[in-house]
């Protein structure tokens, strides 16, 4: 059976992180890793993470649960810990304030790769779906503007990032090897899954679409919050990926379509 690894990083994250433990603890799916890396909050998420694993190790011992709670370097810096404590078979970081789209989104995923590939020998580099995004209550209020594609390559990316962090569910053999780039502060996500990517193709490996949405995603990330550095810090890995050239013409592309609507 899969086994399924969910990263959780958080920092003085009591507002909104009991709706993200909620959504993991009431899976169905069994076999599911929660490696929560905390940045030394004061703000009480720290107890609210103790209390989570209690309510766990009571109700299912097939749950494993790992937390830590330090001082670091920042947000990928932390990506980067969680990392390096995973153990299953993918990995998928879900953030405080996003959550799994339903009860029943890890078995669905589950059961598509059990369902087609288990006679193909290699399961996929890269699992993927849609995202919804929802306000401070958790509650509904559009699918995400930029949607997944049929087929995902690593060449997708050139026009933005068309799969959210939180519905790209990663080989964890393959992310394992792949640190996030600690000189990017605001987009090192972006960098990361393309790199993911290109491994997955050097594997011949192939990336699997479930058409499941498979998230919702916290309106206002790090990366909304601080737009004008994030935009910045695209073009460079955009860049560096895709080449100056091409990179270029397609924000030149960005600009004439927006001033035209």
């Amino acid at each position: 059976m899969l086994t399924f690894t969910i990263i959780t990083c958080t920092y003085n994250a009591a507002a909104e992180i009991e709706r993200t433990l909620e959504s993991v603890r009431t899976q169905t799916y069994p076999n599911i890793q929660h490696v929560i890396i905390d940045g030394a909050s004061t703000d009480g998420t720290v107890k609210m993470i103790q209390d989570y694993q209690e309510r766990c190790a009571y109700k299912d011992r097939s749950r494993s649960i790992m937390a830590i709670s330090a001082k670091d370097h920042g947000l990928y810096d932390a990506m980067n810990k969680g990392l390096a404590l995973t153990d299953g078979d993918y990995l998928v970081f879900l953030n405080a304030g996003d959550t799994l789209h339903s009860e029943d989104t890890i078995a669905k995923i589950a059961d598509q790769l059990t369902t087609c590939y288990k006679d193909k020998g290699e399961m996929p580099g890269v699992v993927y779906g849609k995202t919804d995004i929802v306000d401070d209550e958790g509650r509904f209020l559009h699918a995400r503007r930029l949607k997944a594609p049929e087929k995902l390559t690593w060449r997708s990316f050139m026009n933005g990032m068309l799969v959210c962090h939180q519905a790209f569910y990663a080989k964890a053999s393959i992310a394992r090897q792949i640190k996030y780039n600690l000189k990017y502060r605001f987009s090192a996500d972006v960098d990361w899954c393309i790199r993911v990517m290109k491994e997955t193709e050097e594997r011949h490996l192939p990336l699997h679409n479930t058409h499941l949405t498979l998230c919702n995603y916290l309106e206002g990330g790090m990366s909304v919050k601080n737009h004008r550095a994030s935009l910045i810090e695209r073009f460079r890995i955009m860049a560096k990926h895709y080449g100056i050239v091409q990179t270029s013409m397609m924000h030149l592309w960005f600009c004439v379509r927006r001033n035209g609507r």
